[in-house]
């Protein structure tokens, strides 16, 4: 019989779980104070519980998470990588970007990604299996408390695509922002997707206060198709439609990400097709410098034309910034470090 994952549940679920096992309600909060503020991995390290129902805590419950199996630091901007195993040994990863506002933590919502983008190492072997939420929280957890400072905020933006993972995704959000938890503001999240325009009418509908960031990566769809298999289920007009439909729902604004790949996405045309369907919407454009992919054939565009693109959104009226880039020297980008591992 599968024990039950304690680190997954709300804690209205785990009082009613220590109902079942005859428990005051209290008994929750203080597991849930554990789990979630002292951040413990064990039933051992709850002390104020008595020894009986610690034993049978073990017998009939878990604390789902991830093991530490590799950390690589960056020697140009601190930017650390770290590799975790899931229960069944699959891998994972997760990164840590320190900012002079805070340290960020970027996610894996999956063990791999089915979704096929052509310029990302993450989707190469496919998925193997969503994670829990107890396994995305102990992706926070445990880099908060081996780099010993407070994470601030949080991208799902590692491997996986988070509406494909959409009931575990949006409880792992409550429980990262609930008050007697980690209390992490839910505009201090933001959740990346490829653009599954169903899911997004229904994000729309929970009225989060995250930030959308959708990965548009094309101006149109003959580009857009060419990289992004989801871009034939999911057209631009609908894709478009649905982010208006989720800035309006929610007053936030969304964020598009655009990887620049050299010779097609890069050229004048596109930014002036891009700020034509861009100048009425509540957005802003995040251009990002792709990380080479060795087993695609696409290069990066050089920092000129990066430069030039940004240029011509901003003169079209579309506010637009460049990621910087970080942790190139530790295959910081999604996927390549935990494909290279599993390539040993």
């Amino acid at each position: 019989m599968a024990k039950t994952d304690v680190k997954s549940m709300t804690l209205e679920e785990l009082q009613l779980f220590m109902g079942e096992l005859g428990e005051p309600k209290f008994r929750a909060k203080q597991i849930f104070d554990w789990l979630h503020q002292k951040q413990v991995d064990t039933f051992a390290e709850m002390t104020n519980l008595s020894q009986k129902l610690r034993e049978r805590l073990e017998q009939e419950a878990k604390i789902g998470g991830v093991e530490m199996v590799e950390r690589l630091l960056s020697k140009e901007d601190g930017t650390r990588k770290y590799l975790f195993a899931l229960e069944n040994g699959s891998i994972i990863e997760s990164v840590l970007m320190q900012y002079d506002y805070g340290n960020t933590v970027c996610v894996s919502t999956q063990a791999g990604c089915r979704m096929g983008c052509k310029f990302c190492a993450s989707t190469l072997d496919g998925v193997e299996r969503s994670l829990t939420p107890a396994e995305m929280l102990s992706q926070v957890y445990t880099i908060q408390k081996d780099l010993g400072q407070r994470i601030s905020g949080v991208v799902l933006m590692g491997s996986g695509e988070p509406l494909d993972n959409y009931d575990n995704v949006l409880r792992f959000i409550h429980l990262l922002n609930d008050p007697a938890g980690q209390n992490m503001g839910q505009r201090h999240i933001t959740l990346s997707t490829c653009g599954l325009i169903e899911k997004m009418y229904r994000l729309a509908e929970e009225n989060l206060q995250i930030t959308l960031a959708v990965s548009l990566h094309a101006p149109n769809d003959e580009i857009r198709r060419e990289i992004m298999p989801v871009a034939k289920a999911n057209p631009m007009e609908k894709l478009l439609g649905a982010c208006v439909d989720y800035a309006n729902h929610t007053k936030r604004r969304i964020t598009f990400e655009y990887a620049m790949i050299q010779g097609v996405n890069d050229s004048d045309a596109c930014a002036r097709e891009l700020a034509d369907k861009l100048r009425h919407t509540l957005c802003h454009v995040n251009l990002i410098p792709m990380n080479p992919v060795k087993e695609r054939n696409f290069t990066k565009s050089s920092t000129d034309r990066v430069q030039r693109f940004a240029h011509l959104l901003q003169e079209h009226g579309v506010e637009t910034t460049i990621r910087r880039r970080l942790g190139s020297d530790i295959d910081a980008a999604c996927g390549q470090l935990r494909r290279k591992y599993m390539q040993k």
